[in-house]
């Protein structure tokens, strides 16, 4: 038997009760609290010390792209709510996701929606998700919302993933760079530098720089160590921890030479795919767009996409909400109107995605070949720098022994 932290609700009077109780897994557990008349809240494991659990129990992409999918094959075979979360719990191999299944189970069992049960958790069921829970349940297509927010989920893995890909290569050749740099500096510089000094001649300009800047890096290695490291942990926590510096990261994201487009059309495409799913399921227009512009995770293209929102509530529409707005690309509000004349809004906004996402996979597969020619230059530069403080002053004793 293990024994379990819990916090419930009286289910008479919703008063907060919290406490321990043993029980052999969470899903009992939650029974337990349950028929005391208990609305259970949250329950965790006591006696959990492994610096390492929370590590090893992150839910990953694909552990929440797994369990929504087969929650919706299930459901849409028609077995109960209840039993398609216990069996989807029973076969998830990730504890935390596990462990949230069980929560949602124990919660959907003593009487709450679906949707209350996944809002407990909003760090793993984002505003998308909650959103289109609710409105499955509502029209009674749930299988169908679950289904597709699977699917949304793997394109933007997959697309995630193509992105990382294409960054791979340019990032072998950077350290290349860097360590053929390093090979020179401290291995080919340091023997010029001993062989005039031998001779009593005086370093060149610009190989006396490269000595310079080698015994600088051996001497104070700590400290360009201690700026390296340090600058990256205060960057760090500028961007995450600060709501300048996220809005820094996001602007800097949209302006910077070669993937600012990238990331614009990666940002209108996820609008675009969103506000579709949202309301093909019957979610209302302001809800949509305001969910679908929290989607996006761009704190400067939210705050223009927000103007949008105000401008529908005063009874604009979407298409007319959308065209002036800045960094949102030309043809999301031209489908949107032709949607709207259509009656098949939904459905022209999918396509708009689906252009730019196209768009997207095009270039995302042309960006190595992009970056290559630009990585060789910068390459062949330093190193025909360090190269030529090492060879022009062997050159120039070789001269003066011939003469």
């Amino acid at each position: 038997m293990k024994r379990y932290n819990y916090r419930a609700r009286e289910k008479a009077t919703g008063k907060p009760v919290k406490g321990s109780i043993q029980a052999d897994s969470e899903r009992f557990a939650g029974r337990l609290l349950v028929q005391q008349g208990l609305i259970p809240d949250s329950i965790v494991e006591e006696g959990v010390t492994n610096p390492f659990v929370k590590f090893n129990n992150r839910i990953t992409t694909k552990d929440h792209i797994m369990f929504t999918r087969q929650l919706a094959t299930l459901i849409g075979a028609g077995l109960p709510l209840s039993a398609s979360l216990r069996t989807v719990t029973e076969q998830t191999e990730n504890k935390g996701m596990k462990a949230i299944g069980e929560e949602i189970l124990a919660a959907a069992e003593s009487g709450k929606s679906l949707y209350e049960a996944f809002s407990a958790h909003p760090k793993v069921f984002n505003g998308v998700y909650l959103a289109l829970i609710q409105a499955g349940e509502k029209s009674g297509t749930l299988d169908i919302a679950l289904k597709r927010l699977a699917d949304q989920e793997e394109k933007d893995a997959a697309m995630l993933g193509k992105i990382r890909g294409a960054l791979v290569y340019p990032a072998i050749i950077l350290v290349v760079i860097i360590a053929v740099l390093l090979f020179m500096m401290f291995a080919v510089v340091p023997q010029v530098s001993d062989l005039y000094e031998d001779m009593g001649e005086e370093l060149p300009g610009l190989t006396q720089g490269l000595v310079n800047l080698t015994d600088f890096t051996v001497n104070f290695w700590w400290l360009i160590l201690l700026i390296i490291v340090g600058g990256a942990v205060g960057l760090f926590i500028f961007v995450k921890r600060t709501p300048m510096g996220r809005k820094f990261a996001d602007a800097f994201k949209i302006n910077v030479p070669l993937f600012g487009g990238l990331f614009r059309k990666l940002y209108v495409s996820r609008f675009a795919r969103t506000a579709e799913m949202l309301l093909s399921t019957g979610v209302p227009m302001v809800d949509s767009v305001t969910i679908s512009n929290e989607a996006v995770s761009n704190s400067v293209v939210e705050a223009e996409y927000a103007k949008a929102i105000d401008m529908i509530k005063g009874g604009k529409t979407l298409s007319e909400s959308l065209a002036d707005r800045e960094y949102m690309l030309p043809l999301v509000p031209q489908m949107a109107g032709i949607g709207e004349e259509s009656g098949k809004i939904d459905e022209m906004l999918g396509k708009a995605a689906k252009v730019y996402e196209d768009e997207l996979y095009n270039q995302i597969n042309n960006i190595s070949t992009m970056i290559e020619p630009i990585l060789m230059v910068i390459m062949a530069g330093l190193i025909g720098v360090v190269v030529g403080g090492t060879l022009l002053p062997i050159y120039s004793l070789v001269n003066s022994v011939s003469a």
